[in-house]
């Protein structure tokens, strides 16, 4: 009966967060913690599945061509060398600490989202320090460096670290820093995450922590979950999209918690 629902909610979650921009990999943790897999098998776990929903979703929107993906590559290249570090250090972080700072910032991230913000070319006209302009398939991007790096790398290194993926925290730097409309942010985002959690999961094999027997199955799970979850993504409404990417960041910061309380009661 365990199995069953582990199944179930993992494929609950991997459509539900392609189809904002997410891994669910903190969702995937708590999961799998609740069903008695230790913390480090649980994070690498995670980290795997997350990857094959992501790359599933990526698929499905590059076909489409809905990915910036002038702006991904770079970004993805600085996810990917922070996200692998994190992974590879997470034995050097004390978990509590890092979870309650990262149940934070997931609140905080969502409801930024809530807030209508356009970033306006007189902020990034050219030349301006701190800013450039990207000629992309959608258009010219603006980013905002000052945002863009910082929190890409800090993004990468606790993603990693943690066993999620970022993606809360890369749509709201996608819309906010990158002047890129929601759903744009989405699928953008989408490939970043994908990127993530493979150094993540790259770091934590390292440490000797997969179990491919856990991990193939429900990979199956999470890629059937990531393609329904890209369709309706390209299909629904962009403050629709907002509210449940605040919605989820939300209850994700409910559900780490839930897991610290986990922690504490073993």
């Amino acid at each position: 009966m365990l199995e069953i629902l582990v199944v179930v909610l993992t494929f609950i979650v991997a459509l539900s967060m392609t189809l904002v921009g997410k891994g669910g990999g903190n969702f995937y943790v708590v999961i799998l913690v609740f069903a008695a897999i230790p913390m480090h098998e649980a994070s690498t776990t995670a980290q795997f599945i997350l990857f094959c929903a992501s790359f599933t979703g990526m698929i499905v929107f590059s076909k489409n061509k809905a990915v910036a993906w002038k702006l991904a590559i770079p970004v993805g290249a600085l996810i990917a060398f922070s996200a692998f570090a994190g992974g590879f250090l997470s034995y050097l972080f004390e978990e509590v600490a890092l979870k309650v700072v990262f149940a934070l910032l997931l609140i905080f991230a969502g409801l930024v989202m809530l807030v209508p913000y356009t970033l306006h070319k007189t902020e990034a006209q050219k030349g301006h320090f701190g800013y450039i302009t990207l000629t992309t398939n959608m258009g010219e991007l603006f980013l905002n460096l000052k945002i863009v790096v910082p929190v890409t790398l800090l993004t990468g290194f606790f993603s990693g670290m943690i066993g999620v993926s970022g993606g809360s925290f890369l749509v709201p730097m996608l819309v906010i820093a990158c002047g890129l409309p929601m759903r744009a942010s989405v699928t953008t985002a989408t490939p970043l995450v994908a990127t993530s959690a493979l150094m993540g999961f790259s770091g934590h094999v390292f440490q000797g922590h997969f179990n491919p027997y856990l991990a193939l199955p429900l990979a199956v799970v999470t890629v059937a979950g990531g393609l329904l979850g890209g369709k309706f993504a390209l299909k629904s409404k962009p403050r629709n999209l907002q509210l449940l990417f605040a919605i989820t960041n939300i209850a994700a910061a409910f559900f780490i918690v839930l897991n610290l309380f986990s922690i504490f009661a073993t």
